[in-house]
Parts: structure tokens; sequence; C-alpha cells
């Protein structure tokens, strides 16, 4: 059931009619045309989360007088007291949401106008993460109540298409290593239908066991956290309501499935997901290398000119990968307005949980 009201606060030139949830045809259409939106901030990505876990569709459509439209994604906790719930552009590990605008920079008045309403909500907490396309104008229109967490993306442009991606782009290192890779004993099969969630699923619980030993993490405890971060419903959940635009790319040797990645595709941006490797047989012939060169050249073709490669922590292993392909690094902050210091506070458990692991490392 939609509702609407009519904001307290409104804009010089008139009242501003605010409907939630957001209509889904009106934003299917932002979705289209704003050439910034990625595919997680199409409604079918909040068909997704519903689907999969206790949340419920809170996204919010803003008209201005003048037909000017704006829609912000949310998910909130389904059947919690609203003082006690969040609604979040995206909860848990579901990545960038933000606002949906029309073709043109965002006006400042309007973006004032759509964070004093969420400062206004009645939630315990509200987020919204930007996109690494997102106009200045959001963050600096995000009123004093509201503090940024910051996270760095990565993105390659395609520009060019892909021969100039390979050549001016993609470094030396990256080069070699495909090269390598394509002189190996490699199989490659892409999938468009979801046949090889499975197969990606097995591969993703070995890389838990590897993470768990790199992290000095019990087995367990690694399986039950990575689980609960990335079940396998999620990617199943993805790959039905997606269709031909979730692609996943499975690497094998021998006949043994070695690496695996899944891409996703909207309007012009291609998104690297999730992947995951049996390591012993993946990095001697360099098969992450040539999924990724696979995925690019693909989105290429396909049109698109960006390919996201995702959230890394400056200067670490991971975005020093992402660098060799030609990605640049985009802040895509998280606007968090809280009535209590909840994430403060998870964030100090687990690094309570973690010093503990250490602990009995030692």
């Amino acid at each position: 059931m939609n509702s609407a009201v009519v904001l307290p606060a409104t804009t010089a030139s008139g009242p501003v009619r605010v409907t939630s949830p957001a209509p889904r045809e009106t934003w299917r259409q932002l979705a289209d045309t704003d050439e910034n939106a990625v595919v997680s901030q199409t409604p079918t990505w909040l068909d997704c989360i519903c689907a999969t876990g206790p949340f419920e569709d809170a996204s919010r459509l803003y008209e201005f007088d003048g037909g000017r439209r704006l829609v912000v994604p949310l998910a909130r906790r389904r059947g919690w007291p609203a003082r006690l719930a969040g609604e979040d552009s995206w909860p848990l590990d579901w990545g960038i949401g933000g606002p949906l605008v029309p073709p043109g920079s965002p006006d400042e008045t309007e973006a004032r106008v759509v964070f004093d309403d969420l400062a206004r909500r009645p939630t315990l907490r509200v987020a919204i993460r930007l996109g690494p396309g997102a106009d200045p104008v959001w963050a600096r229109a995000a009123p004093q109540s509201f503090h940024a967490e910051e996270h760095m993306t990565q993105v390659l442009n395609l520009d060019g298409g892909f021969g100039t991606v390979w050549d001016r782009r993609f470094h030396g290192r990256v080069r070699r290593a495909v090269r390598r890779a394509e002189r190996s004993a490699i199989e490659v099969e892409v999938d468009r239908t979801g046949r090889l969630v499975p197969v990606f699923y097995h591969l993703y619980e070995q890389s838990m066991e590897r993470w768990a030993r790199q992290q000095h993490e019990p087995q367990a405890l690694a399986r039950w956290r990575q689980t609960r971060s990335f079940p396998r419903q999620w990617l199943e959940a993805v790959a039905e309501r997606f269709g031909e635009s979730c692609v996943i790319y499975v690497a094998s040797c021998s006949g043994e499935p070695a690496a695996a990645i899944v891409v996703l595709r909207h309007g012009p941006h291609a998104k690297y997901w999730r992947g995951a490797m049996n390591r012993d047989l993946a990095h001697p012939v360099r098969a992450n290398f040539l999924l990724h060169h696979l995925a690019v050249e693909d989105a290429c073709e396909a049109g698109c000119t960006y390919y996201h490669l995702g959230d890394s922590r400056p200067g670490s292993s991971l975005a020093h990968f992402k660098e060799g392909f030609g990605a640049e690094s985009y802040s895509t902050p998280t606007l968090l307005r809280e009535r209590l210091p909840v994430s403060a506070a998870n964030r100090g458990l687990r690094e309570i949980v973690k010093r503990l692991i250490r602990f009995e490392d030692a």
C-alpha cells in the first residue's frame, strides 16, 4: 500500500509530495534514464533483498513542482517497530544504493529537501550509500545530523572499446598474466541462466576456508560469518530475477573448477559482484585475470562504458589487483543518521572478536 504526504518544508517553487513505497514504474523509469544508475539501484535488486531476508520496501518518491521526480531506494526490516528499525540503501552486504535522478544534475535545494525528510524519519537509523557517479551535491546537502562513513570503490572506464582498454588501461603485468592464462589448459564456461550457481558457491565455500586460514579464524566461525554475509540464496535470487543480465564465468583446470566471478549489467554499467576460487588451481594459471579480461571484453561488446570492480581497502592487495586493470578509485560514502551509535558498537564488537581470534592463535 502506497502512502503519500506533502512535506511541511517545501521548496520556493511549491510543495513537495512524497510517496512511499515509490511506485515501481516511476522507479524503473528513473533507473533507466539516470546515466549513473547501477544494477543495485534498481527495484529488482530490492526484490532480491526482500525475497532472501526479513526486509520490505521503504523507498521514497519525491515529486517537485514542475514535474521533477527523485527516488531514494530504501529497505526496512519487516515487522520491527520504527524506532528499532533502520531504513537503508542497502542493508547488510547488498552494496550501493543512493538517489536516482532524471537527466541533468540534481538541484541542491531538492537534495536538501530529501535529506531533511530523511532526518525526520522516526527510525533508529537512516543510511544512504552513494555510488561512484553520484553528484557531489548529495554529500554537501546532508545536514549535520548525518555523518559520512568512507568507502572506496574502483571502476574501470571502458571508453574507446576493448582495444583501447587492453592497450592503454590494462597494466603490463595484467596483460602478461592474461597471456599466461591463455597458454594454459583452462576451459571457461559462461552461464546466463543460473545453471552454474552451485559451481560458484562450491568455490565460494573453498574460499571461506582460505580466508579463515589467512585471518587465523576458526573454520566454523568463518563459515558462519561468510555464509551470513553472502548466503547461496542471494546468488540464486539474483540469477533468477536478472536473467541474462547476471553472468557467471567459471574457469576450470583439467575439468575441475578453479575460479569464478559473477558480473551483473544495467544500462552502461557492468558490475563485478562476487568472486571465488580454489587458489591452488587458479593462481598458477592466473585464472582470475583471464575471467576479468573476458568479462571486460564482453562488457565492451555489450556497449557498457564502465566496469565496476567493487569496494577495496586503500593500499590492499585487492586494490592493487584491480588497479592493474586500470580501475580508478572513487569515494562512495555512506551518509548515516543514527539515534543511537549502533554502527560504532557493531564495529567495536567485530574488532573485539578479531583480537580474541588473534589471541587464541598466538
